[in-house]
């Protein structure tokens, strides 16, 4: 390329590179031709890596050495970010994929207005916003990384501190707060009771729940008169009536098939016949009984979760300063 330039300047009468009274006008073309970031060069007249870096000293006012640490940009930073938020972004996309999916299981899509009719929590709201956050936060850090965008390191650094800090707060105040909280989970309990047979992703959800803590109702198993199938009331024509549903039944070792119809009419025997049958602890003691006995492995987790996101600021405005350092240089 460099001798066509040659020969098409030689022909239209022009200067070649050797006719240049000034070394620095030929550095400069030698800057220009090569790139800022290259230390070698094809053009045959000596084009070499001190030229350049004396081209752009005269160009800036300061010598830039192309073994800078600063240029790398803290490259094992940053492919451990990547990597990690590469996980994120594909474990966002699979949430919300299994999100969508039970929505057009239940016919959801096809009737966007059928989402506020339901009067419990729909569990599939926890895939599709932990899926949204998790996908963007990943997507913003590993492109923001990969493409040196400080736009998008700074909205991923700042987005992650604003949940920070929402954990922080939601922590405080659920110490601070224990009587309001217990309050207000006894109310959420109770809600989704009524709504136990409109979803049957929430009738899975407190079907685990009382299984896996060994309860029943909120605060015992007549809390399961807020809903219509389930209450004593001498107008309820149900088979369920005054039962409970077999999630609150306790399990018989010998028995390999649940027995679905375990918890008809349990309500009806004396306290003590009930206790052989079914739980009759509600799920907001046993919830706290379990937290305080797993108070260690809890605070670990949260402890754990929130020290990766702090490296992950820290890590991300370390990207941005680099990233701002070097272009302040050229």
């Amino acid at each position: 390329m460099w001798s066509l330039w040659e020969k098409r300047a030689s022909s239209r009468g022009g200067v070649t590179p050797q006719s240049w009274p000034s070394p620095h006008s030929r550095d400069l073309l030698c800057l220009l031709h090569v790139g800022p970031t290259s230390t070698q060069s094809p053009c045959p007249h000596s084009c070499s890596g001190a030229q350049v870096e004396r081209s752009r000293a005269g160009k800036v006012g300061t010598a830039v050495s192309f073994e800078d640490p600063g240029l790398k940009l803290l490259p094992k930073a940053v492919c451990l970010l990547n990597f990690s938020l590469l996980g994120c972004v594909f474990l966002g996309i699979a949430f919300l994929g299994i999100g969508l999916w039970a929505w057009n299981e239940k016919g959801v899509l096809s009737n966007i207005s059928s989402i506020t009719d339901l009067g419990g929590f729909d569990p599939v709201w926890l895939f599709l916003v932990v899926g949204g956050v998790m996908f963007i936060l990943g997507f913003a850090g590993c492109i923001g990384a990969l493409r040196e965008n400080t736009f998008l390191l700074k909205f991923f650094s700042v987005f992650l501190g604003i949940i920070f800090f929402l954990e922080l707060t939601a922590g405080v105040l659920a110490f601070v707060f224990k009587d309001w909280i217990k309050d207000q989970l006894y109310f959420f309990i109770n809600n989704n009771i009524r709504a136990y047979r409109d979803d049957i992703d929430l009738q899975n959800l407190i079907d685990f729940t009382q299984e896996y803590w060994q309860c029943c109702g909120a605060f015992g198993a007549d809390d399961w008169n807020l809903n219509i199938y389930f209450n004593c009331t001498d107008s309820n024509a149900s088979r369920e009536r005054c039962g409970v549903p077999f999630s609150c039944c306790t399990k018989d070792p010998a028995e390999d098939v649940i027995n679905t119809q375990c918890g008809y009419d349990a309500r009806q025997k004396p306290e003590v016949d009930q206790q052989i049958v079914i739980y009759t602890k509600g799920c907001v003691p046993q919830f706290e009984k379990w937290l305080q006995d797993n108070l260690t492995i809890v605070a670990g987790i949260f402890i754990g979760i929130a020290l990766l996101q702090i490296f992950g600021i820290c890590l991300a405005q370390n990207l941005v300063s680099d990233i701002e350092a070097v272009r302040a240089s050229w």
